[in-house]
This record gives C-alpha cells, sequence and structure tokens, in this order.
C-alpha cells in the first residue's frame, strides 16, 4: 500500500505548487512598437514619410460603337414537312416523281393497287341506281293509293343508305391514291414498283423549303428585349464566310423550366435554295446598336459589394489634399471613381456613367491602391486593351 500513498501525497503537492504559482502577480512589460510603423529593416518609419510610388498598368476610355446582342446555335428546319404514308396496306401500282423533284399540291405521288376499290364503288353506284329507281316507282304508286305510304318512306331510307355505301366505297379509293399536300421538294423514296407496303410505312418525305425556320433558345433575361420581326443574323458551317438576314415570327410564351430558357423561331428567306434542313446555325440576335458607347476593359473594373468602381488616373492638382505628402516630380495620382456597366463583349464593358472619353484607368495594380491620392509609375498604357483586342481577333475569324 506505500506505492499509491506516495503517488496520491506527490499529486496533492504538484497541485499546490502550481496554484501557487499562478497566484503570484505579474509584472508589467513594456510594449514595443508596433510592427507596422516598421520598415523592413524593422526600424520604425517616420510618421511623416512620403507615400510609395505604385507601379500600374492603364488604359484609355474609348468611344466605339457597340450592339447589344446575343449568340445562341439553332437548327434549320423546314417550313413544311411531312413524311408521306399510306393509310391502308397495298401493292405500289404506280409512281409520279422523281427522287428530289418539285412537285404541286395535289400532284399523285403514288398509286396503290385499287381494282378491288374501283369494283366495290360499281357495285354501289348499280345499288343507288336500283334504289333511286324503286323510290320513284313507289311514289307514283303512292299517288295513285296502290301502296301505302311506309312503303315510299322505306324506299326513301334504302337511298340513303345505299348512297352511304356510296361515299365509303369512294373513300376507300380514294385512300390508294396519296397525292401531295403542299407545294414543295420530294426527297428519296423508300418504295419501288410492285412494292407491297403496309399501312403507316414510310414512303417519301416532302419538304418545304421555299424559306426555313431557324430554332433556337436564349436565356430569360433576353425576354423582355424580343420582339416579333426583330433582326437576327446567321452563319452557316456548311457555308462559311457567308452572312444571312433572317426575322423573329415566334416567340414561345412557355419557358424551360429546366433550363430557364426560352424558344424563338425565326424564318430565313431561301431564294437560291442552297440552305437546306437540319444545317447547324449560328445566330446573333440584335437588340440595339451604340454608335458612341464608352468602353474601358474588363480588368478595370472593381467590383465592391453591389457597387462598381474603376480607379481613375488623374493629376495631383484634382486632390489638393493629398498633393501635400506626395513625393517630389509626383505627374500622376489615384482616384477611386463608381460607374454604371452596360454591355460586355470581347473583354470590354460598356460606361453608361461615370467617366468620359479619353480618362485613363488603373488595369492592373489595383490591389496597392488602397486609398485616393496614392503617387502611381505607368508601367503601361493600353496593354491590357491591346490583349483584349488580340484575343478578339482570333475569335472573330472563327
Amino acid at each position: 500500500m506505500i506505492y499509491p500513498l506516495i503517488a496520491v501525497v506527490g499529486i496533492a503537492a504538484a497541485s499546490t505548487a502550481a496554484w501557487w504559482y499562478q497566484s503570484q502577480p505579474k509584472k508589467a512589460q513594456q510594449v514595443t512598437d508596433a510592427p507596422s510603423a516598421r520598415g523592413a529593416s524593422g526600424k520604425a518609419a517616420p510618421a511623416n514619410a512620403a507615400p510609395r510610388v505604385a507601379g500600374v498598368e492603364v488604359a484609355r476610355v474609348e468611344r466605339v460603337s457597340l450592339q447589344d446582342d446575343a449568340q445562341s446555335v439553332g437548327t434549320l428546319r423546314s417550313r413544311q414537312s411531312v413524311m408521306l404514308r399510306p393509310e391502308v396496306a397495298g401493292r405500289v401500282k404506280a409512281l409520279g416523281f422523281r427522287d428530289g423533284a418539285r412537285v404541286r399540291k395535289g400532284q399523285l405521288l403514288v398509286q396503290l393497287d385499287d381494282t378491288l376499290q374501283r369494283a366495290e364503288v360499281r357495285q354501289a353506284q348499280a345499288q343507288v341506281s336500283i334504289a333511286q329507281a324503286t323510290l320513284k316507282r313507289n311514289q307514283e304508286l303512292v299517288a295513285e293509293n296502290f301502296v301505302a305510304q311506309r312503303v315510299l318512306d322505306e324506299s326513301a331510307a334504302n337511298v340513303q343508305v345505299v348512297q352511304a355505301q356510296l361515299a365509303l366505297a369512294s373513300a376507300r379509293l380514294s385512300r390508294m391514291a396519296i397525292v401531295a399536300p403542299f407545294d414543295g421538294t420530294v426527297g428519296i423514296r423508300n418504295v419501288s414498283l410492285g412494292d407491297y407496303v403496309k399501312d403507316g410505312a414510310d414512303l417519301v418525305n416532302l419538304e418545304d423549303i421555299s424559306s426555313l425556320y431557324v430554332d433556337f433558345r436564349l436565356p430569360e433575361r433576353y425576354q423582355g428585349k424580343l420582339r416579333a420581326q426583330q433582326a437576327v443574323a446567321l452563319t452557316l458551317d456548311a457555308l462559311p464566310g457567308r452572312t444571312f438576314e433572317a426575322r423573329v415570327e415566334a416567340i414561345d410564351p412557355l419557358l424551360d423550366a429546366n433550363g430557364r430558357s426560352v424558344g424563338v423561331r425565326a424564318v430565313l428567306p431561301n431564294t437560291a435554295t442552297d440552305k437546306r434542313p437540319g444545317m447547324f446555325a449560328r445566330v446573333t440576335v440584335l437588340f440595339s446598336l451604340n454608335a458612341n458607347a464608352l468602353v474601358v476593359p474588363e480588368e478595370a473594373i472593381v467590383p465592391q459589394g453591389d457597387r462598381q468602381f474603376v480607379i481613375k488616373v488623374v493629376a495631383p492638382s484634382n486632390l489638393p489634399a493629398a498633393s501635400a505628402k506626395l513625393p517630389p516630380d509626383t505627374q500622376w495620382v489615384s482616384q477611386r471613381q463608381e460607374v454604371k456597366l452596360g454591355v460586355r463583349r470581347a473583354g470590354r464593358v460598356e460606361i453608361t456613367e461615370g467617366l468620359a472619353e479619353g480618362q485613363r484607368v488603373v488595369v492592373a495594380g489595383q490591389q496597392r491602391l488602397q486609398r485616393d491620392g496614392t503617387p502611381l509609375r505607368i508601367v503601361a498604357l493600353d496593354a491590357s486593351a491591346q490583349r483584349a483586342a488580340s484575343a478578339a481577333a482570333p475569335a472573330a475569324s472563327l
């Protein structure tokens, strides 16, 4: 039992010593200078030292012609398109077209064997003739009171029945001839003479390509800018180097809940018939054109919360309060300016309020400009604008 007793006594003694040490009063220590008041060598910087010159890249505010537009991709579609299919089964008796030929509305395209249907029509016509003759004879007999009125009524009803049978036979006969529902161009046929086709089998497609539809989608934020007959510029990968103009014909009132986009349909004239349905199209919708837009590189924008700022490069005389502490021969200082933004295009952003043409703004080095009046050393002028122009040039050639 002696070892546990020694351990308990040792723990109690250590606890007592620790409590006594913590309860002793501390001596005051001298507070040294703050690190921020010292220079790189560890010595305190003088209070009246001149601010450090910051090297920055700047660009000028330019006035350009800027268009507000939106880009999308779409697919060319026929104004009218149909796949011709028979409603009944039968054997192909005749073809009234050549592959890829122009056809007119009502032109016979495919004739199925209609021998049985024609016989049914002739039978129905004979029954109609018999029923009409019986009706006429009964009318004469009723006038002479040789037969009852009931017989005449039955004869009239029988005429209606056989006339309906004739109409049914004629309808069956008409289904054996497949005609063009509209003017257009037929495709490549899928059947030949003598083929037996079932009802619903694909025979040939018919396309109206006198004008084409261009279906595309835009984000929902553009729905307030879209309107009927709006200009749409199209470029086709199959026809490089050419731009075509279309017009907005319809805007889908129902937004896509998955992509939050609105469907738009434009009409493209096709007088030369060099454009075909199914082509891939790059679409540019033009909303407005500003011939005197003020733009700066996007790098010049300094967001701060929900506000947008730029840092202007101004002469020291514009900030008299800060000029007293500037180094000698200072030519430029910084000044923060709130701006309103407009359209963004190709690395540039439109300034609708806050700047004037020809002013200079900082595009690189803003993190070193925490307060207005900081002396500046211009490292490069318009360097970012040149980079944006060089980056936009390859994109424009695609």
